[in-house]
């Protein structure tokens, strides 16, 4: 089996950039990974994320929202992450289920509970070996989003500023009660700083895994993106 990363973090954190960043220096090392995104990651996937991001779908209500989520995972998890970890290869993905805990759960209010049970029926019980979060003040992540004209624009940025902190606080509680496999990181500090970070923390597990789990054939496989 390989590893399973993924990655959090509130509005203009810099996922993106950073998992760019991860994508080179993994193929750099020859390390073969499957790069990916929730919601999407496979064709059903990315037409229920185009709903989702929907600006004209704002009357959709939060019971709707995370059923469209979870579909869009439990599509994701057969299709792509369960068959690239038993190929022995390094999954990244860009959010997985802690995103639902902290943006339907912590933002819109519904109960954690009940979007626990849904996750495990959606992932069959999948878990990430480590979950990146990039910590941002709320504003100054909207700000950077703002001033990012190539970033994407969508209903789930329309929000109220009460929400977006309401998300980063589920955020930082998800990383206390789960210390044992979160990594929190500074998003404010320079972009260099991060990424070096984030390598150590994954060549660190990779260098950890029992009987050579990763492939290190030197053809990295991109995924979907």
């Amino acid at each position: 089996m390989g590893w399973f990363v993924t990655f959090e973090g509130p509005e203009g954190s810099g996922k993106s950039t950073q998992i760019g960043l991860l994508r080179q220096a993994l193929a750099e090392r020859g390390v073969s990974a499957c790069f990916t995104r929730e919601p999407g990651g496979t064709p059903i996937g990315e037409q229920i994320r185009a709903l989702l991001h929907d600006e004209r779908n704002s009357a959709m209500v939060p019971e709707a929202e995370i059923l469209l989520y979870s579909a869009s995972r439990a599509q994701h998890v057969a299709e792509v992450i369960r068959p690239a970890l038993a190929r022995g290869m390094l999954v990244v993905s860009d959010r997985f289920s802690e995103a639902t805990l902290a943006y339907q759960g912590y933002g819109r209010g519904l109960d954690l509970d009940v979007l626990e049970r849904i996750t495990r029926f959606a992932t069959g019980g999948l878990q990430p070996d480590l979950v990146i979060y990039l910590d941002l003040d709320v504003e100054v992540g909207l700000a950077r989003k703002r001033a990012d004209t190539q970033g994407e624009w969508n209903r789930m940025d329309q929000q109220s500023l009460d929400f977006y902190r309401r998300v980063r606080a589920g955020y930082l509680r998800l990383a206390q009660q789960r210390a044992d496999h979160w990594l929190l990181v500074d998003a404010a500090l320079p972009i260099p700083a991060i990424h070096a970070t984030i390598v150590n923390e994954i060549m660190a597990l990779l260098d950890g895994a029992a009987g050579g789990a990763i492939r290190t054939d030197g053809n990295p496989t991109p995924g979907t993106t």
